[in-house]
């Protein structure tokens, strides 16, 4: 399939259809939901296939680490959700995903123990999150919601995988693991809602991010030895399973609240 044609039907599909998956579970699904590479997974793939694999398992080590900018991203709004509205909110969390962003990109780590330094920042994350709040008032989304984030999105994707060789691997696969729907999906929730939903946005968006790792480890680790098809299946079976383990710890902590 031409890589165009990914970049407009297939991006949009997936993010449409978390969308409006996450209306019917409520903000903790919504986060977990977008806690899969559903930018990132189709521009890794897109990037295989126009520059290599090669070129895109180095890429997928970057995103794999910004697994760890994106915790700092919900860490940082989380923490500023109760104290401010929700455009100084998410400025705080770009700032954080963006500092992190430019230390991980320093590190010259090796594939696994970088690895594990971001599942430390993950659990790190989960401990410093605030509790959240009760929510203020129902929300009722406008009907420009929905095409909003698929544009959106969609142009994400364009971008980025157009200046993907200027910009090279590794800060590609950095910038794509933006959590730009985790953002909207938050900053949506607090201003509608208040902090308390978006904060149970950002916890299921990081119980997410461990498979959203793992995702990337697998590329990172098989897709030169085993190809496009044998890497991205390894790395589906492996994101899937691990998206299994957070929606159980992500429904006991439900049950608990």
């Amino acid at each position: 399939m031409d890589g165009l044609v990914l970049k407009l039907v297939l991006t949009p599909a997936l993010i449409g259809a978390v969308s409006i998956a996450g209306r019917r579970w409520g903000p903790g699904v919504s986060g977990w939901l977008v806690g899969f590479p559903l930018t990132s997974g189709p521009i890794a793939f897109i990037l295989a296939l126009e520059h290599g694999v090669e070129f895109a398992a180095a890429a997928a080590a970057g995103s794999m680490a910004g697994g760890g900018a994106q915790a700092a991203f919900c860490v940082a709004y989380g923490r500023s959700a109760g104290r401010w509205h929700w455009g100084p909110a998410l400025l705080a969390g770009s700032l954080a995903f963006a500092a992190a962003a430019v230390a991980l990109r320093s590190l010259t780590l090796p594939v696994v123990p970088l690895a594990l330094a971001v599942v430390v920042a993950l659990v790190a994350a989960l401990r410093l999150m605030p509790a959240d709040a009760r929510a203020r008032r129902a929300a009722t989304l406008p009907r420009w919601d929905l095409p909003a984030r698929v544009v959106v999105t969609t142009a994400v994707v364009l971008v980025l995988t157009g200046v993907a060789h200027a910009l090279g691997p590794q800060l590609t696969g950095l910038l794509a693991t933006f959590p730009l729907y985790g953002a909207i999906l938050a900053g949506f929730a607090h201003h509608l809602q208040g902090p308390g939903p978006a904060i149970r946005v950002l916890r299921g968006l990081l119980l997410g991010l461990f498979a959203f790792a793992g995702f990337f480890f697998v590329l990172a680790l098989l897709l030169e030895r085993v190809g496009i098809a044998g890497g991205f299946a390894a790395a589906i079976a492996a994101v899937l399973a691990l998206q299994g383990g957070a929606l159980w710890a992500l429904r006991r902590a439900l049950r608990r609240a």
